[in-house]
């Protein structure tokens, strides 16, 4: 069972950059693809970004692509995600979760093991 902890929120001005870690413990961080989903008050967690196993294969949601990059590093068993031109809709808390699978997907129900979350928000 592998351990997830978000690190790296805060609060910005519009246009601003923050970058989140993830590091994992336990498991074996190489085999499976990760996420980072968001969940904003109010509304249900949505996808962000997802990487697979070595790197190879991104997606992002469209409202984050171009501005969001998701990497990995599996020597230090570390999951990051660049944010950068934040604005205020990008307020909400950013979970990293391990995939099920080595190859990406936007759907929650393909991770399991999630992080706590770290708050990021946005200051208009």
């Amino acid at each position: 069972q592998a351990h997830l902890v978000e690190s790296g929120g805060g609060v910005v001005q519009t246009g601003g950059s923050l970058r989140l870690s993830c590091a994992v413990s336990g498991g074996t961080f190489s085999t499976y693809a990760m996420g980072w989903f968001r969940q904003a008050p109010g509304k249900e967690r949505e996808f962000v970004a997802t990487i697979s196993r070595f790197g190879g294969n991104a997606d992002y949601a469209d409202s984050v692509r171009g501005r969001f990059a998701i990497s990995r590093d599996n020597a230090k068993n570390t999951l990051y995600l660049q944010m950068n031109s934040l604005r205020p809709e990008d307020t909400a808390v950013y979970y990293c979760a391990v995939g099920r699978q080595s190859g990406i997907s936007r759907s929650s129900g393909s991770y399991d093991n999630w992080g706590q979350g770290t708050q990021v928000t946005v200051s208009s």
